[in-house]
């Protein structure tokens, strides 16, 4: 089951705090689909640091990032 979270109209820092805090509850084998106003540079490394991997894509209504958990 995948999760999305619309997060463009959120003031800094609570897309990056939604985000991490859906990660804490992210199943196995899920991915976190979130809908940003902007392309979430800050996010990366601390995605990379904890063993997650991601794709961006810029869509007309923002960037989407795909997350999920390295096997």
């Amino acid at each position: 089951m995948n999760t999305i979270l619309d997060l463009r109209d959120l003031p800094a820092p609570q897309p990056l705090e939604r985000i991490l805090d859906a990660l804490d509850g992210l199943a196995d084998g899920a991915e976190l689909c979130v809908l940003l106003a902007r392309e979430p540079h800050p996010l990366y490394g601390i995605l990379a640091h904890d063993g997650y991997r991601w794709r961006s894509t810029w869509r007309d209504d923002g960037c989407l990032v795909t997350i999920a958990r390295n096997a």
